[in-house]
């Protein structure tokens, strides 16, 4: 084993427990409920994420998001709609007692603390203020609710919270003698963007694209060992090349080793996540996308150029490489690079997904799954791992871990970049639809297994596995796609369990079925390789 297959080993092992921390991260709705804070006559608004649009001096500047209260009027969903109003400073600040301003319909601004949230709100409607916005002494935003002895409450003025670092902003925009005025609405967000339909088309087109590359090499393998038989040899070697490297079999032992492994990795992660470290996981990233572009590049490009691919030469510490793949690798190099100086920019999106997509479809022609016992082993393991990380967890840390490594929370960025993403281009809130490469990844091992089977068996499209499972998967994805929102600092987790479900219901048509033994135990590739 050389050292260039040894690494592609280690990394693609260190990613796959990588990539599937993250499944799928999504954004709750605007609109919230608590049923922990009950609605009763007077306060019984959702709790609905708020927009806040300034102008300084009559010039546009900068928006703020906060949410509106359980009491109060509702705010407006247009934004033409949605009058501006002049912001004024409340004197009290904390606005506990009557303010001494002279309001005319203008917003009051006040502080958190020293009476009830409806109390301010009753001294700002007296008051004739139009909305009042109440700014939290921390970062996060804070649920406004009334308190279980206020009846009958008659506030007429919408109220919302917004966090501390946006009051600082506003209030430094008033002392500095500027007017500013803002504007209060609530944009419904669309039941689908354009956004989730390209990403599911990228998450399906991907396993496809794999699926096939897979199943035509391992039918030119399977080729080449008939040849191998009729000479009469003795041994029939592996002879199932994927570029310049190996393929690595899964087994049950390893399947199992991955909830353990991975569960390691995801600690290591909620422990030690940081600006340092998430860099550490760009590096990773940009190693194993250089590694997947470089192979789908020599493998497309080998069409065209077969003597350069044909033509090799030994490498110290990298082994025996085709001129194809050194005259190539500079190439992917400077593309990951690119990406990682520039990867904040607005479009660094799609060299992400770029280097994504080429990085599941490297991953998927060297890790195989033998059969469907293994299969059925790794996403059952995968199936409780992510439900245990997801919700279990709480119980142990107080929080998800999974939602925090997905977040990025303490990294200071929007999470690591093991994943898809696309900017939603008709969600008024904006962010990006994403998807995690686990949702990819996993699935991806059985359905590329399933169309191997069928090629080596002589399967038609429609009496075999694989069009089943890709119909299975594309269903239970687009359920998912579905519920994908924007990232950003209120991103909620919808773990993979909600989509694994529909994968498990594809497969139990085939599984009820009379299968062929090779295809449920045997390592389908390798006779004298019995599965363990």
């Amino acid at each position: 084993m050389d050292l260039q297959f040894f690494c592609r080993v280690f990394l693609i092992t260190a990613l796959i427990s990588l990539v599937c921390q993250v499944c799928s991260v999504t954004a709750g709705d605007i609109v919230h409920d608590d049923d922990l804070a009950p609605k009763k006559p007077g306060c019984e608004n959702d709790f609905v994420l708020v927009k806040v649009q300034t102008w300084v001096d009559g010039i546009e500047d900068a928006e703020f998001v906060g949410v509106g209260a359980r009491f109060g009027t509702t705010i407006v969903s247009k934004e033409k709609n949605a009058n501006q109003r002049r912001l004024i400073l409340s004197d009290p600040r904390d606005c506990c007692s009557a303010p001494k301003n002279k309001l005319a319909n203008d917003v009051i601004m006040v502080d958190r603390g020293h009476c009830k949230f409806t109390t301010k709100a009753n001294h700002a409607q007296a008051a004739h203020a139009s909305a009042i916005l109440i700014i939290n002494n921390q970062k996060e935003l804070y649920k406004m609710v009334c308190e279980p002895d206020e009846t009958d409450l008659d506030i007429h003025i919408p109220a919302v919270m917004l966090p501390q670092d946006a009051g600082t902003s506003l209030e430094k925009m008033l002392i500095s003698n500027s007017s500013v005025s803002v504007q209060l609405y609530s944009p419904t967000r669309p039941l689908v963007d354009i956004a989730e339909v390209f990403l599911w088309l990228m998450a399906v087109g991907t396993i496809l694209c794999a699926s096939y590359w897979s199943a035509w090499s391992a039918r030119e393998a399977a080729i080449e060992q008939d040849k191998l038989l009729k000479d009469a040899l003795d041994e029939i070697p592996d002879t199932r090349p994927v570029g310049s490297g190996g393929i690595v079999d899964i087994n049950t032992t390893s399947a199992i080793l991955f909830v353990v492994v991975a569960s390691c990795f995801l600690v290591m992660l909620y422990k030690l996540m940081s600006y340092w470290f998430v860099e550490l996981l760009v590096v990773l990233f940009c190693i194993g996308g250089v590694e997947g572009l470089q192979t789908c590049s020599v493998a497309l490009l080998s069409r065209w150029f077969k003597r350069a691919g044909k033509s090799y030469i030994k490498v110290p510490l990298f082994g025996t490489l085709s001129y194809l793949t050194l005259a190539v690798s500079p190439f992917c190099i400077a593309f990951a690079v690119v990406w990682a100086v520039y990867r904040n920019v607005s479009f660094a999106w799609i060299g992400q997904d770029i280097l994504g997509i080429a990085l599941i479809i490297t991953v998927l022609q060297i890790v195989h799954v033998p059969n469907l016992k293994v299969g059925t082993v790794l996403l059952s393991c995968a199936f409780l791992y992510d439900i245990f990380w997801v919700f279990v967890s709480k119980k142990l840390f107080h929080e998800s871990v999974m939602i925090v490594v997905a977040r990025g929370d303490r990294s200071g960025e929007d999470g690591i970049p093991m994943l898809l993403k696309i900017p939603r281009m008709f969600d008024p809130w904006g962010g990006y639809s994403i998807i995690g490469f686990g949702d990819i990844l996993l699935p991806g091992l059985l359905i590329t297994f399933s169309l191997r089977y069928d090629w080596l068996a002589n399967k038609t499209l429609r009496a075999g596995y694989f069009l089943w499972a890709m119909i299975a998967y594309g269903l239970g994805e687009s359920r998912q796609c579905n519920h994908i929102g924007p990232i950003n600092k209120q991103t909620k987790k919808q773990s993979s369990h909600y989509i694994c479900g529909s994968k498990f219901n594809g497969w139990t048509w085939s599984t009820s079925t009379p299968l062929h033994c090779p295809f449920y135990t045997r390592n389908l590739f390798n006779p004298r390789k019995k599965e363990r």
